[in-house]
C-alpha cells in the first residue's frame, strides 16, 4: 500500500473519476462468432499534423504489434496515392481538418476519432464541454452568443468521451466502433484536456475498435452485448467564433476570463484588448484574493503589475468583490497585424515580452518559491509578500521526515518551452534548493510538459527585434537551458528525480537524463532526438549522459530514428529508470511515495557515496567543459552555418505552416 504524505504537492490535484465511467469503458466484447481477428494489423495514420495524440497512437499500436505508417494530410490527391502505396487494413484520421476523400473511405475501413462522445458533432468539441462547465456568473459574450444561448439546462455534464467512428460523407455522423468516458477535469485548458484525457481515452478506444476489424468487410463484427450510452447526447455543435470567446474586461468576471481563455487554449485564443492593441490570450491564471484586493479602483482592463512571464489585468468584480486574472501568453491578434503596415507574423509569446516596454514600467509582484500551495491556501488567499496560493511558473515544497525529505520542484512553462528567462529562473531555483536539507529532489517539470527544450518562438521574435537576430538568440538559449543541465549534474550531495508528468521533446529529454532517476508515466511521449528540427545537433551534455545510459551504438541509433519513443518502451531500452502508472492521475502518488522510499533508504549514503566517485572520475577523464564545448560547436555550424535548414524548419514550426510532404520516417510506405 502507498502512502501520500499530506504535504505531498502532487497530491489531490485532480479528482477521481465520477464512478460512474467505468460503466462507459471502450473495451469491447466482440461475440465468438463475429469474424473479428485478432490477427497484427497494417495501420495508416492520417493526420493534419503528427500531433500528441497522433504520436501517441503511433507508439500503442506499434507496442500492440501493428505495422504502422504515417501520412500527413495534405491533399485528396497525396491520401489515395498513399492508401495505393500503404494497402492498409484500417486507416486511421486522429487529428484531421478536411473530409477522408470518398474513394478511400467506401473501399476500405477508415476510422475518425472524435473528442466527443456517441452522438457530438462539430468541429469544437472541447471546447463547448468546456464552457459549458457551469454557468456564467454574469452575463457574458458566451451567454448571449444569439446562436448558441447557454443556461443552467446546459451546465456540462460530468464527463465527456472520446469515440472512434467510421468515416461517411457527413463529419462524425459514421457507426460507431467503440467510445471511451472521462471526467472532465476542473480548470483544465482544453490544451492539456486534449494532452492528458483525450489521448489516454483515444487510445483506449482505438484499440478496442481494432478489436472489432473483420477481414473483407466494412462493417464491425458484432458486440456480445451493446456499448454503453453516453450520460447525454449534445448533437450537432457549431464552431466556436471570435464573438463568443470575446473578452470585455468591464463584464467579465474572473471567473469568465478564465473560463473563455481556457476553452481556447491552446488555440485559437480568447480575443481581448490589452494596452490598447487586440490580442488572443492564453494562460490564463487566477489571481488570489489578496491580489484581487490589491486591484481594487483600477479601472476595468488596465494591467497592474507583472510576475514571471504574466501580466496582472484588472477585470469585473465578483460575487467575492474586485477581480483580476494573471495572462501568461498573448498573441497579437492576426487580422489587426494583417491590416497594419507590419511585416511581422504575430507569434504567441510571454505577455511580459509581447509588450516589453509597457511591462518593464510595472511594478513586479515577485512571490516565494516556497510557498502555500494553491489547493491549500485560505480562501482569503494570504498576502502579496507571502504569496500563498499565489500562481508563478515555479513552486517548491518538501516533505517526508527528518534525514528522509525530499524536495519538490515544480517548473510549469508554457507548453515546456524553456527561453532565456525561464532558464535563468530555473537555474536560481535549483542554487535556491541546494541549500535545503533534503535527501531527494524531484524535479516535477510542469503538469502538461516536462520540458521540450528551448523557446523556438522566442528565438524567431528575437529576428524582428534590431540589432537581434535569430542565430545570436539560438546560441543565448542553448547556452541557458546547458547551464540547468549543469546545475542538475553536478548536484551531487543528494540525489535527483527527473519526473515525466507530461511528454518531453529535444532538449527537454536530455534536461531529465541530467538527474540521476528518470521515471515516467505509461502515458508519457518522448522524442529524444533533434533532427526534425532541420538536423539540429543537439546539446544539454547529451554526449555525455545518452551513451552512459544505453551506450554509444544506441545512442547513434536512437538519435537518427526520430521516432517517439513510450515511456515504456524507452525504461525498457534503458532511456529511463522506471515507468509506473497508468496516468499522470495514478503516476503522482507513486512518484511521491517513491521518492520518499529513495530518500530514507538505509544505502542512501552509500549511493550517494557512489555518485560523487563516479562524478569525480567521469569529470576526470573528460570535462563536462569538453563535452559542452564539442556541441556548441556543432550548434555555431546550425545557427551561423551556410545551411539554413535549422531556421527554414524553425520558422516553418512557430508560424504552423502547412505540410508539403510526409517526411520519410514517418511514411514508412513511401520508403
Amino acid at each position: 500500500m502507498l502512502w501520500t504524505p499530506p504535504t505531498n504537492p502532487a497530491a489531490a490535484r485532480h479528482g477521481a473519476a465520477p464512478a460512474d465511467l467505468a460503466a462507459a469503458s471502450a473495451v469491447v466484447d466482440v461475440g465468438a462468432d463475429a469474424g473479428a481477428t485478432s490477427r497484427p494489423l497494417r495501420i495508416l495514420l492520417l493526420a493534419h499534423a503528427f500531433n500528441s495524440l497522433t504520436q501517441r497512437l503511433h507508439v500503442a499500436l506499434r507496442a500492440a504489434g501493428h505495422q504502422v505508417s504515417v501520412e500527413l494530410d495534405i491533399a485528396d490527391a497525396v491520401t489515395e496515392e498513399a492508401v495505393a502505396l500503404a494497402d492498409p487494413d484500417v486507416l486511421i484520421a486522429p487529428f484531421l481538418k478536411r473530409r477522408i476523400p470518398e474513394a478511400v473511405w467506401r473501399q476500405r475501413v477508415c476510422l475518425v476519432v472524435h473528442p466527443g462522445p456517441p452522438g457530438d458533432r462539430g468541429p469544437s468539441a472541447l471546447d463547448w464541454a468546456l464552457l459549458r462547465q457551469r454557468p456564467p456568473p454574469v452575463a457574458g459574450p458566451v451567454a448571449a452568443a444569439p446562436d448558441r444561448p447557454l443556461g443552467p439546462d446546459m451546465a456540462a455534464p460530468l464527463s465527456w468521451g472520446v469515440t472512434v467512428l467510421q468515416a461517411t460523407a457527413d463529419f462524425d455522423a459514421g457507426r460507431v466502433w467503440a467510445w471511451q468516458a472521462f471526467a472532465v477535469r476542473p480548470e483544465a485548458t482544453k490544451a492539456s484536456l486534449y494532452r492528458h484525457e483525450v489521448v489516454q481515452a483515444a487510445t483506449r478506444a482505438t484499440l478496442a475498435a481494432l478489436q472489432r476489424w473483420r477481414p473483407g468487410s466494412l462493417a464491425p463484427a458484432a458486440l456480445a452485448r451493446p456499448l454503453a450510452e453516453p450520460a447525454q447526447r449534445t448533437g450537432w455543435q457549431p464552431l466556436v467564433t471570435r464573438a463568443m470567446r470575446q473578452i470585455d474586461w468591464a463584464r467579465c468576471t474572473a471567473d469568465t476570463v478564465l473560463r473563455l481563455v481556457r476553452s481556447a487554449d491552446g488555440a485559437p485564443g480568447a480575443a481581448a484588448q490589452l494596452l490598447g492593441q487586440p490580442v488572443r490570450l492564453f494562460d490564463a491564471q487566477a489571481a488570489t484574493m489578496a491580489e484581487c484586493a490589491a486591484a481594487r479602483g483600477a479601472a476595468a482592463g488596465s494591467v497592474l503589475a507583472r510576475r514571471g512571464p504574466a501580466l496582472l489585468l484588472r477585470c469585473a468584480d465578483g460575487p467575492a468583490g474586485p477581480g483580476a486574472v494573471w495572462i501568461g501568453q498573448v498573441r497579437r491578434d492576426s487580422a489587426a497585424a494583417a491590416a497594419s503596415a507590419s511585416t511581422v507574423a504575430p507569434l504567441k509569446l510571454a505577455a511580459t515580452l509581447a509588450f516589453a516596454a509597457e511591462a518593464a514600467a510595472l511594478p513586479e509582484w515577485p512571490v516565494p518559491l516556497m510557498r502555500q500551495a494553491a489547493a491549500a491556501a485560505t480562501p482569503q488567499g494570504g498576502d502579496l509578500a507571502g504569496g500563498a496560493g499565489a500562481w508563478d511558473e515555479l513552486h517548491y515544497s518538501e516533505f517526508g521526515p527528518p534525514r528522509a525529505r525530499v524536495g519538490w520542484l515544480e517548473f510549469n512553462f508554457h507548453n515546456g518551452a524553456m527561453g532565456e528567462r525561464a532558464c535563468r529562473r530555473l537555474v536560481e531555483a535549483l542554487r535556491w534548493a541546494r541549500g535545503r536539507d533534503t535527501q531527494v529532489l524531484v524535479l516535477a517539470g510542469g503538469a502538461d510538459f516536462f520540458s521540450n527544450g528551448i523557446h523556438l518562438h522566442e528565438i524567431e521574435h528575437a529576428a524582428s527585434v534590431a540589432g537581434d537576430s535569430a542565430a545570436e538568440a539560438s546560441l543565448r538559449a542553448i547556452e541557458a537551458i546547458d547551464d540547468v543541465a549543469l546545475e542538475i549534474l553536478t548536484l551531487t550531495d543528494r540525489l535527483s528525480v527527473a519526473a515525466l508528468r507530461g511528454n518531453a521533446g529535444a532538449g527537454g529529454c536530455f534536461l531529465a537524463l541530467a538527474a540521476d532517476r528518470v521515471w515516467a508515466h505509461e502515458g508519457v511521449v518522448l522524442n529524444p532526438h533533434y533532427k526534425n528540427m532541420g538536423n539540429l545537433y543537439g546539446s544539454e551534455y547529451w554526449t555525455y549522459t545518452l551513451p552512459r545510459r544505453i551506450g554509444a551504438e544506441a545512442a547513434r541509433a536512437l538519435m537518427q530514428g526520430r521516432l517517439p519513443l513510450g515511456a515504456a518502451q524507452a525504461a525498457a531500452q534503458g532511456l529511463i529508470d522506471d515507468c509506473f502508472g497508468a496516468d499522470r492521475e495514478a503516476f503522482e502518488p507513486q512518484l511521491a511515495a517513491a521518492a520518499l522510499a529513495l530518500a530514507g533508504a538505509p544505502d542512501w549514503p552509500a549511493r550517494v557515496q557512489a555518485k560523487q566517485a563516479e562524478r569525480a572520475a567521469d569529470e576526470a577523464r573528460r570535462p563536462l567543459a569538453a563535452y559542452r564545448a564539442d556541441e556548441l560547436a556543432q550548434m555555431r555550424r546550425n545557427f551561423f552555418g551556410f545551411d539554413p535548414s535549422y531556421h527554414v524548419a524553425r520558422h516553418h514550426f512557430v508560424h504552423r505552416k502547412p505540410h508539403a510532404w510526409t517526411p520519410r520516417h514517418l511514411a514508412t510506405h513511401r520508403r
